[in-house]
């Protein structure tokens, strides 16, 4: 039996019962970043509603980076949307020590609003 061109590259098989099975792996990714809630949010949005792109990155060895990077870009447009918002809104720690549940509302509101931008303009698109 001649050699397939898989064998002839240095591919290998295993056999599984009566088949043969290539030995596939995945090309090694580089840890460069941390994956936080940001990236697992982009991981999962990719996953459900773009598959090609998802399994493209993947198969590529690229996803770990690209999730890192999308981290990062959340995790900065976060911290400075609520930041200025704070500040436009005079939520400051004055207001934290004379009025705790006021400041903890408005807090929670501008977080929120914080990250239906981060959702719109980062994570899914």
């Amino acid at each position: 039996m001649t050699d397939t061109l898989f064998e002839q590259l240095g591919g290998t098989y295993t056999q599984v019962g009566d088949y043969l099975l290539p030995d596939l792996t995945l090309p090694a990714e580089t840890q460069t970043g941390n994956i936080g809630v940001w990236a697992l949010r982009r991981k999962r949005y990719l996953k459900q509603h773009h598959k090609a792109l998802y399994y493209n990155l993947l198969t590529s060895g690229k996803l770990h980076s690209h999730l890192a990077d999308i981290e990062e870009q959340a995790q900065q447009l976060f911290l400075r949307l609520v930041k200025e918002l704070a500040e436009k809104e005079g939520v400051t720690e004055q207001l934290k020590s004379a009025d705790q549940m006021a400041w903890v509302r408005r807090m929670n509101n501008i977080r929120r609003r914080a990250t239906e931008v981060v959702n719109s303009e980062v994570l899914f698109i």
